[in-house]
This record gives structure tokens, sequence and C-alpha cells, in this order.
């Protein structure tokens, strides 16, 4: 690429223009992260979605590709609708875009969607909020079937004393006690906007949450607490103390990534981005 003036440390930045010729796109994808090492490409560790994305990218536009994603994640941690962004010289259809870089991928991560956006658009910055959901079982076996996509709790969880857990959590807070040790997010403060459970026959349970951002392992942290109130090894006024002692050694439960999935990026409707169904496709159209 000629011009390579509007990328800071390797990021590709929001603008009001880019150089001529060269033009954003967007496109979303899914993966089952189990083989990966998660999905921000690493030094010497070729196993990463981006990584992977990156050389088919690269082979279909014929130039070296950098792309941004609306939110990382962690090894094993799955999506059904990550939202990425690079800008390219090369003119090419959408479905060219989303045929032709399929055919590079490995079998376990493909893009759904491509397609031209704004300059301003930006995956990670125009992004106001964020949604999980982790899916967990119940039943007295680890799954075998589904096993690396669902977690599994060794003992029985009730729905109801998770939900009033949960409640806790809601609003801007200081999640320090929920996030990981080496988190380096300048801030722990984030606002859940909200924290959704629902059943799936007798043994299945769905939890959704959604946040303006999310800091590294905040999702499975917060799973791990309302797992040990729901199996009623913490009192429900426990989730209160652990996010105000402000402090990771006062809940040091993490769930596993098996069981968690990035199921939407939001953007305001001026972005254009296309409408999707949430996933993963393992779940009912609609919850509740």
């Amino acid at each position: 690429m000629a011009d390579m003036a509007y990328k800071r440390n390797g990021e590709i930045l929001a603008g009001d223009a880019l150089p001529t010729g060269i033009c954003r796109v967007a496109a979303a994808l899914e993966y089952n992260g189990t083989a990966y090492h998660g999905f921000q490409i690493q030094k010497h560790d070729p196993q990463t979605v981006q990584g992977y994305l990156h050389l088919a990218l690269s082979e279909i536009a014929n130039e070296d590709i950098s792309l941004v994603c609306a939110g990382r994640t962690d090894a094993g941690v799955h999506a059904s609708n990550q939202v990425v962004h690079f800008d390219t010289s090369a003119q090419r259809p959408s479905q060219a875009w989303l045929k032709g870089v399929n055919t590079h991928l490995p079998r376990d991560i493909r893009i759904h969607w491509a397609q031209q956006v704004k300059p301003q658009f930006h995956a990670r910055f125009s992004a106001v909020s964020r949604r999980y959901r982790y899916i967990i079982s119940d039943r007295k076996t680890r799954p075998g079937i589904m096993a690396g996509q669902i977690s599994w709790s060794r003992y029985a969880l009730d729905i109801v004393l998770m939900r009033a857990g949960a409640k806790h959590l809601i609003g801007e807070h200081d999640f320090t006690s929920l996030r990981a040790a080496q988190c380096q997010a300048r801030t722990p403060v984030r606002n859940i906007e909200s924290i959704d459970f629902y059943h799936l026959g007798d043994h299945i349970m769905v939890m959704e949450i959604q946040a303006n951002a999310f800091l590294h392992h905040m999702v499975r942290n917060i799973v791990g607490v309302l797992m040990a109130v729901g199996s009623g090894r913490q009192p429900v006024g426990w989730v209160a103390d652990v996010l105000a002692a402000k402090d990771r050694s006062a809940a040091e439960v993490t769930a596993p990534a098996a069981g968690l999935y990035l199921v939407a990026a939001n953007y305001p409707a001026s972005c254009g981005i296309p409408e999707f169904s949430p996933g993963p496709h393992l779940l009912p159209a609609k919850l509740g």
C-alpha cells in the first residue's frame, strides 16, 4: 500500500478521508475458537484467527492487509459476529471478498458478509456496545458432543439466584475485581447495560450480557462469580462485596472459555452495518 501515513502503530485510524485510491471495507465473521490462541495476531504464533484472516485477505487483495476488530477474543473463545475493517487499494465486489476470502480460510473461520463502508467507520471505535453470550450445561456429566462449544457446571444452577446476583453488576462500575490481573485497559470503569438469563431445555442455560466495552476476562469472571451464586456456594450479596472490593483476589473464579461467544458489536444506523442474528446458530433465533 503506497501511503501508510494514516496508520499509527499498525492500527488503521478512522478519519474524514483516506489516501487517493484507498477504500475501507468492513466484514463480519464467525469462528470456532477452540483451536486458536485468541483473535489477535501474535509474533511467532500463526495459530490466531487474525493471522489466518490476514493471510486470506492479503491473498485476495494481492497486497498486505492490516485489519482492526470490534473486540479481541481470548484463546478458546468463539464469535458469531466479529466485525472487522481494513483499508485496501484493491477494487473487489462484495461477493469476491466473501467467496474468495472464505476459500482461503480454515473451515472453522468464515466471513458471512463484506462491503465497502465510509472512511469514518471504525470497527472498534464506532461501536457503541458489545454483546456476549455464555452457554452452560449443568447436567450430571460433562457434554461430549458439544465439547469446546459449551461450558459445564458440576453443580446444579439456580437461574433465579443468578439473576438476583447479576443485578448488582448493572450500570457503570469499577470492575477491577472482575478483570484479569494482566489487563492493560487504561480504566477499569465499564457500563453494563443488561444481563439476562435463559433456559434451553432442562440443563442448558444461556447468559447474555451487553456493555459499552469489556475488560480482559471480564465476562468469564462475571460468569464464574454468578455460577458460584447459582450453585449456592456463595450468597447473592457476595456479588456486591466482590465488586466493592476493587481487588481481583476477592473472587478468583474464571469460567472456562469454551462457552463464550462474541455475538454482536452494535453500531449507529449511520454506519450502514447489515442487520444480523446474534447466534451462535446452535441457539434458537429468539431467546426467552
